[in-house]
């Protein structure tokens, strides 16, 4: 899983953990790497002050012997000195002459099978050509680490008269002891440390990401309205506050821009709104105006038939007048917001009696339960269900071969009432789906177009929805989902 998939707090933290463990393996690098070079010089030096003292004893010997001292009587002159030194300074001594050969050993005669009898030519070479006349090597035997240092043992006049080798173990017993009770205390200190800054690093990433966690919620809620909420964290870092900033600068912009839109909205829906208003009203009046102009040209106070002319007279204009009138009362309704009256009402009841109007006998009614309670406007549910089924009845064709049915149906959903109405009629064109709700959108030749923007009012005003299937040819379902509180 890539680290891009992680929440910033948790990278963060992960980050920090990261940045701990590997600051403690390179502690514990370092310090073994410190601890090997100590040893390492440890023993050197060590070499070098046996050695001195080693010289310092083989000098006061040759002073102190009573042989010539010359290369040839170095095995006598060592004869048994030897041993003396190799004890004193508890080392491993050997004496070869000037042309490698071995002449002495301090180890016992059934060790000295094991001794190079001969010096290697690289050693001599080295020893030779080297200014101080010394060369250092280090070996493996049975497993141990041994130093062997050859040197140039001279008289006082600086002459070479033999080769000392000296033989040291190297014993990191105690060191490498030493070095494990170390690690181990700073074990114990890194695991207290691991603890420290996981605490750490939890407490501040979340501090870290508290604010932006903050802004992200409050940008989940903007909204393209008004009564969105600035954020307001207090002390933060520059960066955020910089941020927030901006933020509190896009919702006055985006609240000033929803204003200006909603007041647009408004002005264009009052425009379409009258421009609605005045051409359903002049449908009436244009036969008016002719049957007025008709009756005015043809009025004959002599005519023996005048009283029934003025009646059809009186009865087209009473006509055209109840027009307009239904006229202003659909609009009217179409403008009112249903005012939320909470009644607890049996949403099954409300719907049978909504459905007593219809005097269609191929409107079937269904309820899962008998009684489904919910909190909602008696009048408004009326309306709903008698504006879905009208549609209904009016999208089935008269001349239709099929017979003509419609399905009411009340579903308890949990918190939620379900009202489905179902039709079989000639159903609803594709390019006509997003349409459907529009004021004033009608596809018959009746109407004004107002009943299903009413009814998606009413829904919306109780927190519901509605929605629709359908399928040309074959019907249409209408879903309305109130919830029950």
């Amino acid at each position: 899983m890539k680290l891009a998939r992680f929440s910033l707090r948790l990278r963060i933290f992960i980050a920090m953990i990261l940045l701990v463990l590997l600051a403690s393996i390179l502690i514990a690098g370092v310090t073994i790497y410190q601890y090997n070079e100590e040893a390492r010089e440890y023993h050197q030096d060590r070499l070098e002050r046996k050695e001195e003292n080693i010289q310092a004893s083989i000098d006061y010997t040759i002073k102190e012997t009573t042989y010539e001292v010359k290369p040839e009587m170095m095995s006598l002159i060592f004869k048994d000195a030897i041993y003396q030194i190799a004890t004193i300074h508890n080392m491993e001594i050997n004496l070869y002459n000037l042309d490698g050969g071995l002449l002495k050993s301090s180890k016992a005669s059934f060790d000295s099978d094991s001794l190079t009898k001969c010096l290697d030519a690289k050693i001599l070479n080295t020893i030779s050509h080297s200014l101080d006349h010394r060369y250092v090597n280090k070996t493996l035997e049975n497993n141990d680490s041994y130093l062997s240092s050859y040197s140039i043992i001279t008289d006082k006049r600086f002459k070479p008269l033999a080769i000392l080798n000296l033989h040291y173990l190297e014993n990191d017993d105690f060191l490498n002891k030493e070095l494990q009770e170390f690690l181990e205390r700073l074990s114990y200190a890194y695991f207290v440390m691991l603890i420290i800054a996981i605490g750490l690093a939890y407490l501040l990433s979340k501090y870290i990401t508290k604010s932006l966690k903050t802004i992200s919620d409050k940008m989940n809620e903007t909204r393209f309205e008004t009564g969105n909420k600035k954020i307001d964290i207090g002390n933060t870092s520059q960066e955020i506050a910089i941020l927030v900033k901006s933020y509190n600068s896009m919702i006055d912009e985006l609240e000033a821009s929803a204003v200006k839109l909603a007041t647009s909205e408004r002005e264009q829906a009052w425009r379409e709104m009258a421009k609605q208003v005045a051409h359903e009203i002049k449908n009436p009046l244009t036969p008016m105006r002719l049957s007025v102009q008709s009756f005015q040209r043809k009025f004959d106070p002599e005519d023996p038939n005048i009283h029934q002319k003025v009646d059809e007279y009186s009865k087209t204009l009473i006509q055209q007048i109840d027009t307009m009138s239904s006229i202003a009362s659909a609009f009217s309704n179409f403008a009112k917001m249903p005012a939320q009256q909470n009644e607890t009402l049996n949403v099954v009841n409300i719907v049978k009696l909504a459905l007593d109007i219809f005097n269609e006998d191929y409107i079937v009614f269904l309820a899962d339960k008998k009684e489904i309670i919910a909190n909602f406007d008696r009048t408004q549910l009326i309306r709903v269900v008698t504006n879905l089924v009208k549609n209904g009845i009016q999208a089935i064709p008269e001349d239709s071969l099929k017979t003509p049915k419609i399905v009411v149906e009340v579903r308890d959903d949990d918190d939620f009432v379900n009202i489905i109405v179902t039709d079989n009629g000639k159903g609803i064109s594709e390019e006509n789906m997003v349409k459907i709700f529009e004021p004033k959108f009608t596809t018959k030749t009746s109407g004004m177009g107002l009943g299903l923007g009413m009814v998606k009012n009413i829904v919306e005003t109780y927190n519901g929805n509605i929605t629709f299937t359908s399928q040309l040819n074959e019907g249409t379902t209408f879903t309305v989902t109130i919830p029950k509180k």
